[in-house]
């Protein structure tokens, strides 16, 4: 059974005092909608399975950072701090093959720092780490720096006439936590617009005004509308794909 809004909130605040449980509840309740994020980057160059823990990292971050005065739902606040967290880790993933251990050991660390500096208010030191994990310090050096180089799948590819980057090839699925992500992500685009091109497309496209209807509002030609939205679509649809 899905849990209301309310429950949702109580497990968040519970898990931001430190309540295990409710950091594990509220993962397998939102498992789903981590998933539907993370299936968008398959094939992009990282395992699916290290797909999920990055995004759980990201999961984790949100819980950590949520606030109910945002005035927006949790799963909402979720998801761009998910997808943020995935694509920060394809910036800095290594171009150069990393070995599953190492990249295994990389995240570890990650994961170990925000609980240690949670507890401690600090970061651990080279020492600490490689005494936690019972490696060498070599070796927590190297897992931590393979996460520092450029990454391939970020440069651009040509095969097709275009100069998209492999990352930018998202598959688009039409469940509802996909159409969810693709919602959020257009919001978040448009609301970066200047107040004019903002207005255009809210007219447009939300409350489904001619470009005459713009026109006259605006006090501009319909040619210029018509210009403008060409424009602006075309931005929008840049952003979106970057």
């Amino acid at each position: 059974m899905l849990l209301d809004n309310e429950q949702v909130l109580l497990l968040v605040k519970l898990a931001q005092n430190g309540d295990q449980e409710a950091k594990t509840k509220l993962i397998e309740e939102n498992s789903p909608l981590i998933k539907s994020v993370i299936k968008r980057f398959k094939d992009k160059g990282v395992e699916y399975d290290d797909l999920y823990q990055i995004g759980c990292i990201g999961f984790l971050k949100a819980i950590k950072n949520f606030n109910p005065e945002y005035n927006v739902k949790f799963s909402t606040y979720v998801v761009p701090m998910v997808i943020g967290e995935i694509k920060r880790f394809m910036r800095d993933d290594g171009a150069i093959k990393v070995s599953r251990a190492l990249k295994t050991l990389n995240l570890q660390i990650n994961k170990y720092i925000e609980s240690f500096y949670e507890k401690e208010q600090r970061k651990p030191s080279i020492e600490e780490l490689a005494k936690h994990f019972q490696v060498e310090e070599q070796d927590i050096i190297m897992a931590m720096d393979s996460a520092k180089m450029p990454v391939s799948i970020y440069t651009p590819i040509e095969d097709d006439g275009d100069s998209a980057c492999m990352v930018d090839r998202i598959e688009q699925q039409e469940d509802y936590n996909d159409k969810m992500v693709d919602d959020i992500a257009l919001k978040e685009v448009v609301k970066k617009l200047d107040a004019r091109d903002r207005k255009i497309i809210l007219l447009r496209y939300y409350y489904d005004k001619t470009q005459s209807e713009i026109a006259k509002e605006l006090n501009i030609s319909q040619v210029q509308v018509s210009r403008l939205e060409n424009k602006i679509l075309d931005n929008l649809k840049q952003k979106l794909t970057s």
